[in-house]
């Protein structure tokens, strides 16, 4: 994994959000904003991304002796570092409630520090904070751990972004501009998806490790039969009593399209003998439904990257996808998204159930009784 050397002590920008990702399972799409934030821990959400954060640093702690972090304060950071054992330097004051303006003022801070690199955990919405502040003044890495993660500085996960940072520092990657992408929160709750390009950061470019930006369906004829396509071999293959579990997407939608089922876009539905039993339900409502039920799960792949689970998805957590099984996943993908791969990926924050998708290799539906094999990467 780590073929190069730190020569000498380099400095490591570190910012954590701590309420990123905090909307994902209780299906809220999103944290930004406080309303939002307080909706999601009525709804019972949990932190994750200071559990995150320290996966990322324990892949690194092999190293911590050649590297010094500047950190964000508190829950921003220094937690993480005191943690894991890193040497540090606190940025910024600690916080009860933490805001974006801090994010903004730690990134300030860090950029007028001059580190090597900036590395954040966050979604988009922390992503667009810290291109406020930073541009293109120094390299910047995301460790993903919000719900909407269409900009291409994310690593595909915790491990990968360690494996990133080591590289960069130790002289072996180049830097890219990477685009800042990121969508209307209360559009995307509504069931719209409405992306805009915010800006460029530099990043360090690592293809197998770095996401790419998220390309959306193209909206052609033979895209739409392809679809209908895929969702009539889907119904006819539908059992009677089976709970099935499926995720967002236009090639998901199409199934409940045709039939005659009002299937949210952007949300994850429950279907039992071909009706709607559950519209956009989260993690908590979807194990509820389990109890007592065999089911599957049905989940299209985000178009240039791959992902199955992790994005965008995340009500679809761990916990319900061991309770179904990995046996009882179906993937779903047009002909035009399958062909632009070589693997699928997974990032359902749960290191061990994520090698275990890594062991198996799926039969992704990509046409009426037409399949593709495609392992997990």
């Amino acid at each position: 994994m780590f073929e190069t050397k730190i020569s000498g002590v380099r400095t490591l920008g570190f910012i954590v959000n701590p309420i990123a990702g905090m909307g994902g399972t209780v299906g809220l799409k999103g944290t930004d904003g406080k309303a939002i934030f307080e909706k999601a821990v009525s709804l019972g959400a949990k932190p994750i991304a200071a559990v995150r954060a320290e996966e990322f640093l324990a892949e690194l702690s092999p190293f911590k002796q050649s590297i010094c972090l500047l950190v964000g304060a508190g829950d921003m950071g220094e937690t993480a570092a005191k943690n894991q054992g890193f040497n540090y330097r606190v940025v910024g004051k600690r916080q009860l409630q933490t805001s974006s303006e801090d994010t903004i003022d730690i990134a300030h801070s860090i950029v007028e520090m001059k580190a090597d690199l900036l590395v954040f955990c966050g979604g988009d919405g922390t992503t667009r904070d810290i291109l406020k502040v930073v541009g293109t003044k120094m390299p910047v890495l995301g460790v993903p751990t919000g719900v909407k993660m269409h900009s291409a500085v994310f690593a595909i996960n915790p491990k990968a972004a360690a494996c990133v940072v080591f590289k960069f520092l130790g002289g072996s990657l180049p830097v890219r501009e990477t685009e800042v992408m990121d969508v209307d929160e209360q559009a995307f709750r509504e069931g719209r998806l409405s992306a805009e390009l915010y800006g460029y950061m530099l990043s360090p470019y690592e293809p197998h490790l770095i996401q790419v930006s998220k390309i959306s369906s193209p909206t052609t004829e033979d895209e739409v039969r392809n679809q209908a396509a895929i969702a009539v071999y889907v119904i006819e293959g539908m059992l009677s009593e089976m709970l099935y579990i499926i995720g967002p997407g236009t090639t998901t939608r199409t199934i409940g399209d045709l039939l005659d089922q009002k299937k949210t876009l952007l949300g994850v539905d429950l279907f039992v003998d071909k009706n709607i039993v559950g519209r956009d339900v989260n993690e908590e409502q979807i194990l509820q439904a389990l109890k007592g039920r065999s089911a599957k799960i049905i989940v299209t792949l985000i178009g240039g990257q791959g992902f199955i689970f992790g994005r965008g998805n995340q009500q679809i957590s761990s916990k319900v996808i061991r309770q179904v099984g990995l046996d009882n996943i179906i993937v779903i993908a047009t002909e035009g998204k399958v062909q632009r791969l070589n693997s699928l990926k997974v990032d359902t924050g749960d290191p061990a159930l994520d090698a275990l998708f890594k062991l198996q290799r799926f039969q992704v539906l990509v046409d009426y009784s037409r399949w593709r094999e495609l392992s997990v990467e």
